[in-house]
C-alpha cells in the first residue's frame, strides 16, 4: 500500500500539540537533569499521577484548571519523596527516584479507583484541550509553554532559583558559601516534579484519558526533547539578552521535533514493537551529534594549521 503524504500532514497539528506537552514535561525534567544534575526517574511516576489527579477531579466535576493547579501539588509532593529519601535518608539519586515511581504506580491505581485506566470526554465535559480540536489544543500547550518559561526564566534569575543552579553546578562550593544543598535539592526536585506532574494533566485531558502505565517512558522522551533542543541551540547560534530563556524555548522544539519524528515513523508503517528501539537511536543519534561536530571542527582546525605549517 502507498504512502499517503496528506494523511501526514492533516495528522501534522495533532503532533504538534503533543510535541508542545511532551516539550513542557522536558522542562520539568530540564530542572532536575540540567540544572540540578539530578538523575531523577520520579517522572514517570509523577506524569502518571498528574494525569490521574487531574481526570478524577474533572470526572467528580471539577474545573479542569483546578484539577491541573492540583495535579501540579500532587507531583509536588511525589518531587518532596524523592529528595528527602535522597538527602535525608542517604539514599542514591537514581535509587531514590526508582523507590518513588514504584510506590507511584499503586498510589496511582489507588487515584484511578483501582482501574488502570479512566476516561474523559470533551462531550460531557470542559476540558482545557483535546485531539478532536488540535488548533485550540495547540494554543492551549503553546499559551500554558510560554507561561512555564517566563516563569522559570524569571525563578532561576532570583536569589533562590540561582542557589538551585550553583547546587547543582559546584554543591561544595555551594556549601561553603552557606547555601543548604539538601533544601535547594529538595526545592528543585519538587519544582521539577510539578511541572512534569502539570504536562501529564494536560496529556490526559488531550488524549481523552488517564492510564496508570502513560508515564511509562516518559524519562526517555524528556531526556530526547532536552538533547534535540540543545543540538539545534548549538546549531542556530542566537545571541539575546535572554538566552537562558531561548534555551528553555529549544526544550521546547525539541518535544515538537521528536514528536514529529515519530509521527513520521508511524507514518511509514514501522512496527509498533520497534518504537521503543527507535526512540533509543533518536537519543543516541542525537547525543552524538555534538561530538561528531567538535571533531569534524577539530580536524579543520588541524588540517587548515598542517597547511599553514607546509607553506612555512
Amino acid at each position: 500500500m502507498s504512502l499517503n503524504i496528506g494523511t501526514l500532514i492533516s495528522a501534522f497539528p495533532g503532533y504538534l500539540a503533543q510535541g508542545i506537552i511532551w516539550g513542557i514535561m522536558a522542562l520539568g525534567l530540564y530542572i532536575s537533569f540540567r540544572v540540578l544534575e539530578f538523575s531523577d526517574l520520579t517522572v514517570d511516576g509523577s506524569f502518571a499521577a498528574g494525569g490521574a489527579v487531574t481526570v478524577m477531579l474533572i470526572l467528580s466535576g471539577k474545573p479542569a484548571l483546578l484539577a491541573v493547579f492540583a495535579a501540579v501539588l500532587v507531583g509536588i509532593l511525589c518531587g518532596l519523596c524523592t529528595g528527602l529519601l535522597h538527602t535525608k535518608f542517604g539514599i542514591a539519586p537514581i535509587l531514590s527516584g526508582i523507590l518513588t515511581q514504584i510506590a507511584l504506580y499503586s498510589v496511582n491505581l489507588h487515584i484511578l479507583g483501582n482501574k488502570a485506566n479512566q476516561a474523559v470526554s470533551v462531550d460531557k465535559y470542559s476540558l482545557l484541550l483535546s485531539l478532536r480540536h488540535p488548533g485550540p489544543a495547540i494554543a492551549a500547550a503553546g499559551i500554558f509553554a510560554a507561561a512555564l518559561i517566563a516563569v522559570m526564566y524569571w525563578f532561576f534569575g532570583t536569589e533562590l532559583g540561582s542557589a538551585i543552579r550553583a547546587t547543582g553546578s559546584n554543591p561544595n562550593m555551594s556549601k561553603a558559601q552557606g547555601i543548604n544543598i539538601d533544601r535547594m535539592k529538595v526545592l528543585a526536585l519538587a519544582l521539577s516534579n510539578g511541572t512534569v506532574a502539570l504536562a501529564g494533566g494536560l496529556m490526559a485531558q488531550y488524549q481523552g484519558f488517564a492510564d496508570v502505565q502513560m508515564g511509562r517512558g516518559a524519562i526517555v522522551i524528556g531526556l530526547a526533547a532536552i538533547i534535540i533542543g540543545e543540538v539545534f541551540r548549538r546549531l542556530i547560534k542566537i545571541t539575546t539578552p535572554f538566552d537562558y530563556a531561548i534555551s528553555l524555548f529549544f526544550v521546547i522544539v525539541g518535544g515538537i521535533v521528536y514528536y514529529v519524528i515519530m509521527g513520521i515513523a508511524l507514518w511509514l508503517r514501522l512496527p509498533t514493537n520497534d518504537l521503543k528501539l527507535f526512540t533509543a537511536l533518536i537519543v543516541a543519534f542525537a547525543l552524538a551529534i555534538p561530538q561528531l561536530h567538535e571533531r569534524r571542527r577539530l580536524s579543520r582546525r588541524k588540517a587548515g594549521s598542517g597547511k599553514g605549517g607546509a607553506g612555512q
